[in-house]
């Protein structure tokens, strides 16, 4: 079994999820290296984790975890594919807060070490929710 199983999960529905930011401190390493492109005014590290997460619950308060699949770990890498949904009801990257319902998804991929995050890469769908806020066009 991955030393990593877990952190994934832990992290969408702990953190995202129920807004617990103090978790990251337990879950990231102090040298923690995030690969995935960062939001405007981001910082490195894990107060680039404790940002993002800040800005995403400030913009979608009730955002909620709709599904993780499938979580695969072996040796020191996990994966998953996380599916989230919420209300815009705050500011995301300058745009205000529309009070429409999202629907987006994620994919990461971690390197863990000492049983916390390392390195992060990933992907968020923000092509499709920017869309569905209206800050760009469908077509």
């Amino acid at each position: 079994m991955s030393e990593g199983v877990g952190l994934l999960e832990r992290f969408y529905r702990d953190v995202i999820e129920s807004g617990n930011l103090a978790l990251i401190d337990e879950l990231a390493a102090d040298s923690f290296v995030d690969h995935e492109e960062a939001l405007p005014g981001q910082p490195t590290g894990k107060d680039g984790v404790k940002y993002f997460v800040t800005t995403m619950r400030s913009a979608f308060p009730d955002i909620k975890v709709k599904e993780i699949m499938p979580k695969v770990a072996a040796g020191n890498l996990e994966a998953c594919h996380v599916v989230l949904t919420g209300t815009h009801r705050g500011d995301l990257a300058g745009m205000p807060a529309t009070g429409k319902s999202v629907e987006f998804d994620c994919t990461d991929i971690i390197r863990v070490e000492g049983g916390k995050v390392a390195e992060h890469w990933g992907t968020t769908d923000n092509l499709s929710l920017m869309r569905q806020i209206g800050a760009v066009a469908v077509g």
